[in-house]
């Protein structure tokens, strides 16, 4: 087999496919989340942190940096430890698993509802041969007499 076709069935198997929509579509879930945190979670945590802007915590590790300039000042100047942005990604993650926990949570309440549920009526089994046998000499009888 040659290389080229082996590429093309590796390339078209179900799976790979369905890898790929997945990858695709849980970019595009990331940016819904990010924007979600950025415009409407982290703006509420910094009210009740007293304003607290997250994305400007930083340590830093340099004597050039004097305190209160912003992160992106600040690492123009020497080296910081931006402690903030890892609470921000924290939380957007958080956020993500949460979602995540609650859609499977539901798709698996959905899976035992269906479990559940009572399937079509079954056709009574055929009889067995003494059943078609007794029923059979019953009928006789009942011709006789």
């Amino acid at each position: 087999m040659s290389f080229v076709k082996e590429f093309k069935d590796f390339a078209m198997r179900g799976n790979l496919v369905d890898l790929a929509v997945g990858v695709v579509i849980g970019a595009a879930f990331g940016k819904v989340v990010t924007a979600f945190i950025d415009g409407m979670v982290m703006p509420l945590i910094s009210l009740l942190t007293g304003g607290v802007d997250f994305n400007n915590l930083y340590v830093a590790l340099s004597d050039k940096i004097t305190p209160g300039l912003p992160l992106e000042e600040a690492k123009k100047l020497g080296a910081v430890v931006a402690y903030g942005s890892f609470i921000t990604v924290l939380i957007d993650f958080l956020v993500v698993a949460l979602v995540i926990f609650m859609v499977i949570k539901a798709m698996n309440r959905m899976k035992k509802k269906e479990a559940e549920a009572p399937a079509a009526p079954a056709a009574p089994p055929a009889p067995t041969k003494e059943e078609t046998l007794l029923t059979e000499i019953r009928d006789a009888l009942v011709k006789r007499g």
